[in-house]
């Protein structure tokens, strides 16, 4: 049975927070006053009485209701006012955005205990409740516009006299919730993904949770907030939702329980159809045409569209899912998934990466839990109509083709092809794929993901560079694995001897089959392909990253020659890094963060974010001796002696000009396909369709790098 109770009609208005949860000596406006200067207001006078019951106004109490000089009681009609309401200018003028005019004023509209700007534009808002209105707002038919006594905006926090049970929590990562972690404004993906790892410590969780209630009061009676300058138009219900300025809604069905952050330079706008519940949308972002999302957080300058369903799921800066649907994810920043039929569950991808049409990642459900994991490095590209099984686990950059993978798979080679090896019946990977076969694709999206990062607040350092502490170290990594599964081809079986095969330039055309263990749990075989030629790729993209790094510590400090830079450099290698929401840190940094963390040392995460702050100012350092460590591990030389270091200056010259000139070849042989050029009558009507690829501004600007880093060289002496 619905409980519906009857109240006194001069209550309509008050009451806003029961007198249970006040202290001594509180008023249940104290926090709605807090926003608002109370001397700027006034009552009303007589005339200004009689002129609003002449327009068809009826107040409960025309006592509650204050203005400021500057009201114009003519600009008011055909409304109802209960509890105490504020109301500022208002001139006779009419406001317009996008081809929508209104007069400024309130019309055909209830009103219960709010404020209202100067200069509105209010009309047929059939309940409008508990909300501070900014200045020149826009609002035209809505149906209930309201705040609740508990509003929490988003916020997983528990209110006054509220229990446990009714916390928010995002369930990242795994479908039972197993990851779960509580929302809160301002949450960063590397906030988030610190909280879904080290399940096992107890402190360091409760810490975590600690400092986020720490965030919030738990007092109720907060009122919704609306920014100046903010458009809202034939909308169903918005209910609990705070909004910054220039917030721009247009046809929403329902928003409820969010945080709206938005801005003039970077305002957020969410369009027809849309349901959104439970969720934290940050600046810039745009939510448009069908949109379900519950229990969600959208990073800076993101999209969701066309049908998009995001579920439980954090959704990182500069990224647009359209059509498809997402569950229980944790995505970083930079992520692109377009098509209708693709599906993400239960994942943790780590940025840059692109879901195609038709691929499905998620728990099958026909195992004895639906508590199947997946986790993909930076550059994750699953390909058409794949379907991958949970739990699976891959290095950055890791294409995978068409085809269904039946088991699970953790393949540790950065920049590889995965797929299905119809002659041997098992996996086929082909090592260092993008180096040999599309450094268009793999060089293009770095760059284009940097250029497209549109956030105003760049409060992370942002790596998109392939050439990175986290690929070098897994580099390293695919060398030693390359070593043994090579040496366990030959008649030795050692890694030594699979060392010796590969530095011998006499096999580099020898065909070897090179099987590997580990990677796929079945008994399919795993064959590794171009395992000579990834070798010397992954060593020679080393020498490459290490004096690219160099000469950047050259730009620093310009004072130094290069070779004190050289010598000053440290000699630890820094054997870890960890990818927090985008940003690279090493991981000795991540767990004194977490020492300080559990100690107590830390207590908000204004401090957490800090540190990341710090780390960013240390990158650009930390990133070279990385680089120097790791080009110490492949080599035996001085780095400072003279005859090996112009050996890996023309080391890193042969390299740049490699990366320029497959950046050209690959983005060429597209041109050159017969089946594509059949599309077209001759060569200059393919030009006039697709362009020249001769011009293609990518391939120009490839060339001006490949120049620009041996002028740097010139200059720097070497």
């Amino acid at each position: 049975m619905n409980r519906i109770e009857k109240k006194p009609i001069a209550h309509l208005g008050f009451e806003f927070v029961s007198k249970n949860y006040l202290k001594e000596g509180e008023s249940e406006f104290d926090l709605r006053n807090k926003n608002i200067k109370l001397s700027d207001y006034r009552p009303l006078s007589v005339r200004e009485i009689e002129i609003l019951e002449a327009n068809f106004n009826e107040a409960e109490n025309w006592k509650d209701i204050q203005v400021k000089p500057g009201f114009n009681p003519h600009l008011i009609k055909n409304c109802r006012f209960f509890g105490i309401i504020r109301i500022g200018i208002l001139e006779h003028v009419y406001l317009e955005f996008k081809n929508l005019r209104m007069p400024v004023g309130i019309y055909n509209s209830t009103i219960i205990s709010s404020d209202i700007g100067d200069n509105v534009s209010i009309d047929r808002v059939n309940l409008l409740s508990n909300y501070q209105i900014g200045n020149e707002v826009m609002i035209l038919q809505v149906n209930e516009l309201a705040t609740t006594p508990t509003a929490k905006f988003g916020n997983g926090i528990v209110k006054e006299g509220e229990e446990e049970r009714i916390r928010i929590w995002l369930e990242l990562g795994n479908e039972n919730g197993g990851r779960k972690v509580i929302p809160f404004v301002g949450m960063r993906p590397a906030d988030a993904y610190l909280w879904t790892q080290d399940r096992d410590d107890d402190l360091l969780q409760a810490q975590y949770k600690a400092l986020t209630q720490a965030e919030f009061s738990t007092k109720r009676g907060y009122y919704g907030q609306i920014g100046d300058r903010t458009v809202i138009k034939n909308t169903g219900i918005i209910k609990d939702v705070n909004m910054g300025s220039d917030t721009y809604i247009k046809g929403a069905n329902k928003l409820k329980n969010l945080t709206i952050i938005s801005y003039p330079e970077a305002n957020t706008q969410i369009g027809e159809g849309c349901e959104l519940v439970n969720g934290i949308i940050h600046e810039g972002c745009r939510i448009f045409y069908g949109v379900k999302a519950v229990r969600f957080i959208l990073a800076a300058h993101s999209q969701l569209k066309y049908g998009a369903r995001l579920i439980n799921s954090f959704l990182g800066s500069n990224s647009t899912i359209s059509c498809c649907e997402v569950l229980n994810a944790l995505i970083f920043p930079a992520h692109e998934q377009h098509h209708n039929n693709s599906f993400l569950c239960a994942a943790i991808i780590k940025g840059q990466s692109n879901m195609a049409a038709g691929a499905t990642l998620g728990s099958n459900h026909n195992s004895r839990g639906a508590d199947g994991e997946l986790q993909a490095g930076r550059g994750f590209w699953p390909g058409l109509s794949i379907s991958l099984k949970h739990n699976s686990k891959f290095a950055s950059f890791n294409l995978i083709s068409k085809g269904n993978y039946p088991a699970e798979i953790q393949n540790p080679l950065p920049f590889s092809l995965i797929g299905n090896d119809e002659a041997s019946g098992g996996l086929l990977i082909i090592a260092a794929y993008w180096f040999q076969y599309n450094l268009y694709a793999l060089a293009r999206n770095a760059w284009k993901f940097a250029n497209r990062d549109q956030r105003i607040n760049k409060n992370m350092l942002l790596e998109y560079d392939f050439l990175a502490p986290d690929t070098i170290e897994e580099i390293l990594n695919a060398l030693t694995l390359l070593e043994t599964w090579v040496g366990d081809s030959l008649p030795e079986k050692t890694q030594e001897a699979g060392k010796k095969w590969l530095e011998n330039p006499a096999n580099e055309n020898v065909s070897l089959d090179v099987w590997a263990t580990g990677i796929e749990n079945s008994k399919r075989k795993s064959k590794i392909a171009k395992s000579y030629r990834a070798y010397h790729i992954f060593k020679d993209l080393i020498h490459y990253h290490a004096f690219q790094e160099w000469l950047g510590a050259h730009e620093r400090n310009p004072n130094l020659s290069t070779l004190d830079i050289l010598k000053n450099a440290s000699k630890q290698r820094i054997s870890h890094w960890e990818n927090l929401g985008g940003q690279l840190v090493p991981s000795e940094a991540v767990e004194g963060l977490k020492t300080n963390i559990r100690t107590g040392q830390i207590t908000s995460w204004n401090q957490v974010h800090q540190f990341y702050q710090e780390q960013a100012e240390l990158y650009p350092d930390l990133k070279f001796q990385n680089a120097l460590a790791a080009l110490k591990i492949i080599q035996t030389s001085d780095l400072g002696d003279p005859t090996f270091m112009q050996q890996w200056k023309n080391k890193a010259i042969e390299v740049s000009a490699f990366i320029a000139k497959g950046i050209e070849r690959s983005r060429a042989k597209d041109f050159q396909d017969p089946f594509r050029q059949a599309m077209f009558h001759n060569q200059k009507e393919m030009e006039n369709v697709i362009g020249d690829w001769k011009e293609n501004d990518f391939i120009l600007q490839a060339q001006k790098t490949h120049e620009a880093f041996v002028q740097k060289i010139i200059n720097s002496g070497l």
